[in-house]
């Protein structure tokens, strides 16, 4: 370029130079409208995944644990009533849980309860005071039932009697020996609605692999092992997890509404 002939970019290099445009970052010009239309192209759709996780099957149990689980499928169904149903349980021979806890917990409250709850298993003052949710938690659970008008209107169980070693989750094979007798009460109480309380227990029940904040606050039919009439199931969170995060319990409120809208549509 020379002042006689000027180039037609130099006004535009004069106009980079003033804006403070020192150097370039490439050496070739990269054409910014094309490369806006490559990234809106349509894209090629994603493989196609199931978006429904598939049921869990249920544990197979060992050898001699499938001989004390049919013993208890046989104690189970000769329970006549709950306290039938609470001796069987008491009496049932297995050396797994019941071997290393205190005592057997195996349910409270009114046995024409309209809400049955089924929570993981028992702690440290449960396995002392032979009573499911009697603990810090079950505090907690009675000030939200007592929140929602259901005091008195709740019969509460576990998945397990006995309280595992430790305080750990009870294992899938653990609740599959128990499970038998958990049926069974929810056939003698027929209950018109299952809370699930904890992961361990949602996923047991319902067979479902979803953690228990993906399952929570969303119905889902209970059918019993051999079939039957479905009973409308809520997962919720444990109270013992509402401990850990109360910030949570927003949520624990959410699902106590949801549930009484239930109920009160059922009655």
């Amino acid at each position: 370029m020379t002042p006689a002939a000027p180039h037609p970019l130099s006004g535009l290099l004069a106009f980079w130079a003033e804006a403070g445009v020192e150097f370039a970052y490439d050496d070739a010009p990269v054409d910014r409208l094309a490369e806006g239309a490559r990234r809106l192209a349509p894209k090629p759709p994603p493989p196609a995944v199931n978006a429904k996780p598939a049921a869990p099957s249920r544990t197979p149990l060992a050898a001699h644990d499938a001989e004390a689980f049919d013993l208890a499928k046989a104690a189970a169904a000769r329970a006549i009533d709950l306290p039938a149903l609470e001796a069987a349980v008491a009496a049932f021979p297995w050396g797994g849980l019941k071997a290393r806890a205190a005592r057997t917990v195996f349910a409270r409250g009114p046995a024409n309860a309209p809400v049955m709850l089924i929570g993981e298993g028992p702690g440290a003052e449960e396995d002392q005071s032979g009573e499911p949710f009697v603990g810090r938690s079950g505090q907690l659970l009675e000030r939200i039932l007592a929140a929602g008008g259901l005091e008195g209107r709740v019969f509460i169980t576990n998945t397990v009697f006995w309280r595992p070693s430790a305080d750990r989750t009870p294992s899938q094979a653990e609740q599959a020996m128990c499970l038998p007798f958990v049926e069974r009460a929810i056939a003698l109480v027929k209950p018109r609605i299952l809370l699930l309380a904890g992961g361990a227990s949602a996923k047991h029940m319902l067979r479902r692999s979803e953690g228990i904040l993906s399952l929570r606050g969303r119905w889902f039919d209970w059918t019993p092992e051999g079939g039957g009439e479905p009973i409308p199931a809520l997962p919720i969170l444990h109270p013992a997890f509402l401990l850990r995060q109360p910030a949570a319990k927003a949520h624990a409120w959410q699902d106590v509404l949801t549930l009484l809208s239930r109920l009160d549509r059922s009655t």
